[in-house]
């Protein structure tokens, strides 16, 4: 079984940053791909950037290109979402995602972002 934990999360002004981490634990942890999303109340969720194992392939939704950076940490099994000039409309809960196959099979528990105007 596969375990997500995501921290980092919290209150920021516009303008500010933020680092999301998402350490995995539990079976042998080579997923074909990780990603971030998020959930805005009364939004859909939505991903926000992905990297793939294999080829290193990374990409992030259009509203968060050139702010938002995706990275993992092979040896700590960590993953970090590094987040600049961060917008109001960047509100949401955001959670890590670990695909096996063809779909996100394993979600963390979510962390809660919010940025004031």
């Amino acid at each position: 079984q596969v375990q997500l934990v995501e921290s980092g999360g919290g209150l920021v002004q516009a303008g500010g940053s933020l680092r999301l981490s998402c350490a995995a634990s539990g079976r042998t942890f080579r997923p074909d791909s990780m990603g971030w999303f998020r959930q805005a109340p009364g939004k859909e969720r939505e991903l926000v950037a992905s990297i793939s194992r294999g080829d290193g392939n990374i990409d992030y939704a259009d509203s968060v290109k050139g702010r938002f950076t995706i990275s993992r940490d092979y040896a700590k099994n960590t993953m970090y979402l590094q987040m600049n000039s961060l917008k109001p409309e960047d509100t949401a809960v955001y959670y890590c995602a670990a695909r096996f196959g063809n779909f996100y099979n394993y979600w963390g528990q979510g962390t809660q972002v919010t940025v004031s105007s």
